[in-house]
């Protein structure tokens, strides 16, 4: 609201509270259309902003949000009467009106006309000529590839914290990656804060053919993303001041594969979501700018202080903390209705995002819906005796998360009959599901597992760095081997099998960490002193009575 009617602050206003407030309008709207930021971001923005519009829309140079931007276009409205609204240069639009309506019309005529625009004067190639072998593989061909690669670029974008992720393979990306310019272009960035906020300030793009063979694709992505963090660490220190915030982490938010499609990532699989989509409306920024222009995004000095703006910073710091297992990604089998689905529930309240595994498939969709959608749970049908139907429901948990953490084998069934009147074929039949299952599922998940395996122990929310350490980085402990033991669902680790009967959770075989060097030596000083305390406390005239600690009958005395 302006001046003419009244503002309501929350405690935590929007940096964009300003310009809302400033200017002489009962009316504003800021938006980030693709159209508008394409004008935006144009090289010869201004000129076009005049060519498209006239005297309705006025160009209003980059200036970073805040308080000054809002007094830079209320000047500009009081200087253009007869203007709408007003392009601002690198960054989006402002409309204003009278009326809701008003407004809201104004707004929608500032986006069609620079759509229709920029589709009229537009060339057709905007991302250049097609580039021999990276078109898209048949559709079938790339979801196996993305399912393939899923885990292994999940664990690249997971080095600083865990993450979850996200697949696209729509036209306008794979579109995209096939063309001669998008190196380029990808390599210049997004521009719009709205966006490098949730993509980063660029992708990770892979430089070889979608049919390269897939180690080759993997020890490449390896590369670029040690080069990448490289080039992250540098950017933080080209720009950061005493002043800054410490440096949040250096791997990419989106990895682009030609012929394939794109992986995004976040703390969750709405944030990876969003990051992707954000990303999509980057690249049809930067194709309407070049078809009538060059693309020339805002100023990398630009974006660094956006992107560590103490204002952003306070922002982070006021997001709830995560929840206990958040950023897991659980497979239950069964889970389409009983104690399947009763654990799947309990694992979504604790930030986990499931695949509802189920032989009933129409089950298995409504629980994910009841779980909360595509953002928390999905749904895949599998008979847990078919190797080829679990592999296909694990390839689709891939796509969705990004990978797999947990597994429940909760799948089975129960026939109770006397034992004369057991039959072989009822006896193959329970023990295909319960136990042939269970391997069949667990094996699985591990080739997964071991495929994204971790290469350092990250918790789920950032630590500060101490202002005496350097604050592009932050301490690694080394790898730790993956070794099988035996535990219980309370909580489950990264990596890690569970195994639920009809009646309740079972006990399972679960990959998880070796101790850390901390760990062990804590473990080492309470046996210390178990073992001088049972010294203190024995004599040799003092035979064990406990039948728990030696069962041997003779009850000789115990050296424990």
């Amino acid at each position: 609201m302006g001046p003419h009617g009244s503002v309501t602050f929350t405690q935590f206003p929007s940096i964009d509270t300003a310009m809302h407030g400033l200017v002489d309008a009962a009316h504003v709207d800021h938006l980030h259309p693709d159209s508008g930021i394409a004008l935006a971001c144009a090289a010869d923005g201004e000129k076009l902003t005049a060519e498209c519009f006239g005297e309705k829309v006025v160009w209003v140079p980059w200036r970073r949000p805040g308080f000054q931007l809002g007094l830079d276009i209320a000047a500009v409205k009081a200087a253009h009467p007869q203007a709408i609204g007003c392009v601002l240069g690198g960054h989006g639009v402002t409309t204003w009106g009278d009326s809701a309506e008003e407004c809201e019309a104004n707004s929608l005529f500032l986006i069609r006309t620079a759509e229709t625009f920029l589709a009229a004067r537009g060339t057709a190639q905007s991302f250049g000529a097609p580039l021999r072998g990276y078109e898209a593989l048949p559709e079938a061909e790339r979801r196996a590839r993305a399912a393939e690669l899923a885990p292994h670029i999940r664990r690249l974008a997971s080095q600083d914290r865990p993450q979850v992720g996200h697949f696209d393979d729509s036209d306008t990306v794979l579109d995209f990656l096939s063309r001669t310019e998008h190196p380029r272009l990808a390599a210049l960035g997004t521009s719009c804060p709205d966006h490098f906020l949730r993509t980063k300030v660029r992708p990770l793009v892979l430089d070889l053919p979608p049919t390269a063979e897939l180690g080759v694709v993997i020890a490449q992505l390896e590369e670029l993303h040690a080069a990448y963090r490289e080039e992250c660490t540098a950017y933080y220190r080209r720009h950061a001041t005493e002043h800054s915030p410490a440096m949040r982490g250096a791997d990419p938010a989106v990895v682009l594969v030609p012929g394939v499609g794109m992986f995004s990532y976040g703390k969750d699989k709405q944030t990876a979501r969003v990051a992707g989509e954000f990303y999509l409306n980057a690249i049809n920024v930067t194709r309407g700018a070049e078809a009538v222009s060059t693309y020339a995004p805002i100023e990398e000095s630009e974006k660094f202080r956006i992107e560590y703006w103490d204002l952003e910073e306070a922002k982070l710091r006021r997001m709830p903390a995560p929840k206990p297992l958040a950023t897991r990604v659980a497979f239950v089998t069964g889970a389409g209705s009983g104690i399947g689905k009763a654990i799947a529930h309990r694992l979504v309240a604790e930030g986990v995002c499931v695949v509802v595994a189920d032989l009933d498939a129409d089950n298995g969709a409504a629980v994910a819906q009841e779980l909360g959608g595509p953002d928390k749970a999905v749904a895949a049908t599998v008979d847990v005796t078919c190797e080829e139907q679990i592999t296909q429901a694990f390839r689709a948990a891939t796509l969705a998360f990004g990978g797999v953490d947990l597994v429940v084998n909760n799948a089975g069934i129960s026939l109770s009959k006397p034992l004369l009147e057991t039959t072989t074929h009822d006896w193959d039949r329970q023990h295909a599901t319960m136990a042939r299952g269970s391997f069949l599922v667990s094996r699985e998940a591990a080739r997964i597992m071991t495929a994204q395996a971790w290469a350092a122990t990250s918790s789920t929310s950032p630590r500060r760095t101490p202002p005496s350490q350097d604050r592009t980085t932050s301490p690694t402990p080394p790898p730790r081997p993956t070794r099988l033991t035996k535990c219980g669902y309370s909580p489950p680790s990264w990596g890690s099998t569970a195994s639920a009967s009809t009646a309740s959770i079972r006990t399972g075989w679960c990959a998880a960490r070796a101790p850390s060097r901390a760990a062990g030596e804590r473990s080492a000083r309470r046996r210390t002193a178990s073992r001088r305390r049972s010294s203190a406390s024995s004599t040799p005239s003092a035979p064990c009575s406990s039948a728990r600690c030696c069962p041997s009958t003779s009850r000789t005395p115990c050296s424990r």
